[in-house]
């Protein structure tokens, strides 16, 4: 071979080393992000999420992606919208809400998913225990429909002299019909007189805070829905506009202008969910990892929206308060 053959095919060869190289680097693993409510409170969840992915060493855009997926509170939509992560062959699942987690579910029993949700996963079907979840399932739980007694209680709290409460809920949410029992029963318990009213749509919140007008509660307890938190800045508008003191779920509602809310700290158990994500890549099994169940709470107070409505925040729940918004 001429000397000038031979340094050309070295060159060649030398070129097609990094081709070579990338060509055997693995591809980018995605992650399915399914959420039955509006993209409106991706600004919450997802820094929380891709939070505890970096934990486990993953930072999206440099060695993960994911691909985001919201059903505009459209529960209909969610089939369609798992079956198409499923075909982009995506390496996990997340989901926000039982009714994701049980459209995930159904369109694969191989991909893992990793769920958060407010209620019993067992109760709902996605687990067979707490301990040792069984198929492709795991997550966390943040007790959303074991806390009304306790909001109730808050609430009754801040305005001892309240004799009747309204509940306001939303029927398309699967955990309402519990939500409601629940608060009906501890608002009875306290001797308060109760009334329930639905909405699912904006116009009929709106519609919901006519009936106020006219009848006049003295409080309003706002159930745990993902479609009301997507329209929070709609309800505590109007919770403050007709004087009636609320509570809510997270503490995003507080943080938009509500009186006070008691909840799971949703930063954290979105992070929780990007950790359990990360193990997953990494190959932990989804029936490896128990499910996780909140311990962390908060309670937030909006000491500005208190003096708006003429109420004095009582010492009892300024003590206990996670955090006072001045």
């Amino acid at each position: 071979m001429r000397r000038r053959d031979f340094i050309r095919a070295i060159v060649g060869s030398a070129a097609a080393w990094p081709l070579a190289a990338r060509a055997q680097q693995p591809a980018m693993p995605v992650i399915g992000f399914l959420a039955s409510p509006s993209r409106t409170i991706a600004e919450f969840v997802l820094p929380a999420f891709r939070q505890g992915l970096k934990d486990n060493g993953y930072v999206e855009g440099e060695n993960v992606a994911i691909e985001d997926r919201w059903a505009e509170n459209q529960i209909d939509q969610l089939p369609p919208l798992a079956a198409d992560l499923v075909r982009r062959r995506v390496a996990l699942i997340a989901t926000v809400t039982p009714e994701a987690a049980l459209a995930a579910k159904a369109a694969s029993t191989t991909i893992p998913i990793v769920f958060g949700i407010g209620d019993d996963p067992v109760k709902t079907g996605l687990v067979t225990s707490l301990a040792r979840p069984g198929g492709n399932l795991t997550g966390i739980n943040f007790f959303s429909s074991e806390l009304g007694a306790k909001r109730m209680e808050l609430l009754h709290e801040m305005v001892p002299a309240a004799a009747r409460v309204a509940v306001l809920g939303d029927p398309t949410f699967a955990l309402t019909e519990s939500l409601v029992r629940d608060a009906e029963t501890a608002a009875r318990a306290m001797g308060l007189q109760v009334q329930v009213l639905n909405a699912s749509t904006s116009r009929e919140i709106n519609a919901a805070f006519a009936n106020f007008v006219r009848e006049r509660p003295d409080v309003l307890y706002v159930g745990t829905s993902p479609f009301f938190i997507s329209r929070r800045v709609q309800l505590t508008q109007l919770a403050t506009r007709h004087a009636v003191p609320a509570i809510y779920s997270v503490r995003q509602y507080t943080e938009a202008g509500g009186l006070m809310s008691y909840g799971a700290s949703q930063t954290d158990a979105f992070r929780q969910m990007g950790v359990y994500a990360g193990r997953i890549l990494k190959g932990v099994k989804p029936t490896d990892l128990p499910v996780i169940q909140s311990t962390k709470f908060e309670l937030v107070i909006n000491a500005e929206t208190a003096r708006m409505l003429g109420l004095t925040v009582p010492d009892k729940l300024l003590a206990t308060a996670d955090e006072v918004i001045e």
